[in-house]
């Protein structure tokens, strides 16, 4: 059996950025709280905590006076900015800079929009921190929609101002696109934007090519990431034996079973070393079958 770890994988650039600055900030021996899971890996999270990382809340974060705080990856509203100036609060801005500039472009969409006769839709995931941050710079305002399903709560009397969260899959967005603009009435405007990010794109046809190579393919992910679930139906499509887990406590020799190569890969939020420690566990477990094998031969 071969295993190999897919070399796209891991963190993008935006998580590393954040884990970077938090782990300057915790040598220096300061305290040091994040608002919000820093990325959405539990393992990582568990790791981060043991250098001293606290996790924080927005109800938490509102009582707050004088301390430091991260902003993660994913990037806050403005009300996030605002506390921290009344209260004292020191922030270690990690947001993302593609995020960071999508906030912008809807922030002054919004700033020009007339909302008697114009609307912003964000394609994305409700309740996710960077969605959250975006609806932020609208005060409130803008429509989020996660599918085609959901093209009623948009009001087609009025321009349609289309935005989508970073990590959403380019092909569900402009399959979005497509429907949207079916709909749109004479003498409407309909202006989309491609703020889905290049990187992550260029990940989910990598994956696809990755996971056809193989006979097995271990996802490693956590639960919550939305990037992680959408790679995961990227490898599934191109191959069944597809397993999503956590770590390597969640390897079943069976998800082995006849695999001649078994690839390893996983989200954006997924760090490197959690990757190598379940490909070491697999190693472990194909030389432990050698032996138990070698000894029922010789036994026999």
């Amino acid at each position: 059996m071969t295993v190999e770890i897919d070399n796209d994988s891991g963190f993008c650039f935006g998580v590393l950025s954040a884990i970077g600055k938090a782990e300057e900030e915790l040598r220096q021996g300061d305290e040091l709280f994040c608002l919000g899971d820093i990325v959405h890996n539990g393992i990582e999270c568990e790791r981060l905590q043991g250098l001293g990382l606290k996790t924080i809340n927005h109800e938490q974060f509102g009582s707050l006076h004088g301390a430091k705080v991260l902003l993660r990856a994913h990037g806050e509203p403005p009300s996030t900015y605002q506390t921290a100036q009344k209260n004292g609060i020191t922030l270690i801005d990690a947001t993302c800079p593609v995020v960071l500039k999508l906030q912008q472009r809807i922030h002054r969409q919004y700033q020009e929009l007339d909302p008697s006769t114009g609307q912003i839709v964000i394609f994305g995931q409700k309740g996710h921190a960077e969605v959250l941050g975006l609806v932020g710079q609208t005060d409130g305002t803008a429509t989020v929609i996660e599918s085609a399903d959901e093209m009623d709560r948009i009001d087609f009397n009025k321009d349609i101002f289309l935005y989508s969260q970073t990590t959403k899959s380019a092909s569900s967005y402009n399959q979005l696109i497509s429907k949207i603009q079916e709909r749109v009435r004479e003498g409407h405007k309909f202006i989309h934007n491609n703020t889905v990010c290049g990187q992550v794109s260029h990940r989910r046809e990598n994956i696809r090519e990755f996971a056809s190579r193989h006979d097995v393919i271990l996802f490693v992910s956590g639960r919550k990431s939305s990037n992680g679930k959408v790679l995961f139906n990227e490898c599934q499509n191109v191959n069944p034996k597809s397993y999503m887990i956590e770590g390597k406590d969640d390897i079943v020799p069976d998800m082995l079973r006849g695999a001649r190569s078994v690839g390893i890969c996983g989200a954006t939020s997924t760090p490197k070393w959690l990757m190598e420690e379940c490909r070491d566990y697999i190693l472990e477990l194909r030389i432990e079958n050698f032996w138990s094998s070698e000894s029922r031969v010789k036994l026999a």
